[in-house]
């Protein structure tokens, strides 16, 4: 999925032939502006040639000096030329566009096709279409995808891939979720990490290629190959930083939410929780201490 070269889009023949018409559409019509001009031109000096100049004075057809003769039958062409652009459409008559169009709409229909087959393909980590909301249902669950996060008021959850605060029961619950099974993070929460942690497998999610890691670490490339790699864990966990919690929320089946009570200055944001999506199952509310220097909460949220 990543490094791949998209194709360059090409003009197909049937958009090709509608700009090729609608350049002689507008070849025309500057020929008929061009006639125009000219026929006004040629009438002033066909008059002038023949009241101030004299040019052929005595030649009378009909009656009536020569240059109104010549003045109708030039006329006579400029009309048609006006008739042929404005009423018969030579290059683009009513059923060459109505041809044009039916084109048009096939075409379209054909691409939004195209386009949900690629990104049910590509992307279905992050799809969030109907089909693929569909398809996940259809999926037999084996285990119970929880995230787990700490986050201020104003949902910053890291500064410099650094914990803002150190709160010791907020470290103490993670430990205490977390023992014995897969963690899920990706490759900067990793790296925030001094070692491994103990008794825990780890999931690395990263765009690198051969990425080195300690043994016992996994790596992959996507959420989704995250959570095929631990579906033989009951409850794995995901763990950080914030685009893998964006991609996590459309999938996980729990949150462990520990709310600090403070807003922080941040680079790294937890999404906000819809209500619409997840209902608070738990809250548990602790003071500050001497090992507490912020107000939190412990929340529990799962998907309704």
């Amino acid at each position: 999925m990543f490094g791949k070269k998209k194709a360059r889009p090409q003009i197909d023949q049937e958009q090709l032939e509608l700009i090729q018409n609608a350049q002689k559409r507008i070849k025309q019509k500057k020929r008929l502006y061009f006639h125009f001009v000219l026929f006004l031109i040629g009438s002033i000096f066909i008059i002038l040639a023949n009241t101030v100049l004299d040019i052929g004075k005595d030649f009378t057809p009909f009656g009536k000096e020569w240059f109104l003769s010549a003045i109708f039958v030039w006329l006579f062409f400029l009309l048609y030329h006006v008739f042929n652009v404005f009423i018969t459409h030579k290059f683009m008559g009513k059923a060459w566009e109505q041809k044009q169009l039916d084109k048009l709409v096939v075409q379209q229909k054909l691409r939004i096709e195209q386009l949900k087959n690629e990104l049910e393909k590509e992307a279905p980590h992050i799809a969030e279409s109907e089909h693929y909301n569909k398809s996940l249902k259809k999926k037999e669950k084996t285990s119970e995808l929880t995230i787990v996060v700490a986050a201020a008021e104003n949902n910053a959850i890291g500064k410099d891939n650094k914990l803002i605060w150190h709160l010791s029961d907020d470290l103490k619950r993670f430990k205490n979720l977390t023992n014995g099974h897969h963690i899920i993070m990706g490759r900067k929460t990793f790296e925030s990490f001094p070692k491994p942690l103990p008794n825990r497998t780890h999931i690395v999610i990263t765009r690198q290629n051969n990425y080195q890691v300690p043994e016992g670490v996994i790596v992959v490339n996507s959420l989704e190959d995250a959570i095929s790699a631990v579906k033989n864990d009951s409850q794995p966990y995901i763990i950080g930083g914030g685009d893998i919690y964006k991609q996590a929320l459309l999938l996980a089946d729990k949150i462990e939410l520990t709310r600090v009570h403070e807003d922080f200055e941040a680079d790294a944001f937890f999404p906000d929780i819809d209500p619409s999506i997840w209902k608070e199952t738990a809250n548990t509310f602790h003071t500050k201490d001497d090992k507490h220097d912020y107000e939190f909460s412990f929340l529990t949220y799962e998907r309704k």
